[in-house]
Order: C-alpha cells, then sequence, then structure tokens
C-alpha cells in the first residue's frame, strides 16, 4: 500500500528539492507535504524489507 502511495506521490505532489526550498522558509503547507512524503517513503522501505 505505501509503495503506491510513494508513486503517487511523486506523480502528484511537487518536488521541493528540484526547487532548492530551504526548509528554514517553508510555508507551513509545504512542510505538511514535507512531512508526508517522509512519512510515506519511510513505510514503503520498511515494507520492503
Amino acid at each position: 500500500m505505501y509503495k503506491l502511495l510513494a508513486r503517487l506521490n511523486k506523480l502528484l505532489l511537487p518536488s521541493f528539492t528540484k526547487q532548492q526550498l530551504d526548509l528554514a522558509k517553508a510555508n507551513k503547507w509545504q512542510m505538511a507535504i514535507i512531512g508526508w512524503r517522509y512519512y510515506v517513503t519511510t513505510r514503503a522501505l520498511e515494507n520492503s524489507k
């Protein structure tokens, strides 16, 4: 399930690393997206082991 979510995140959500976003200057909604992507990615990696 998390692998599918990770693929959807990659397709649908913006990549802030490509935009070179400074985390100290990120808005609340940008931090929420970063947190969500981190959560899904870590769960996908844990389930793949």
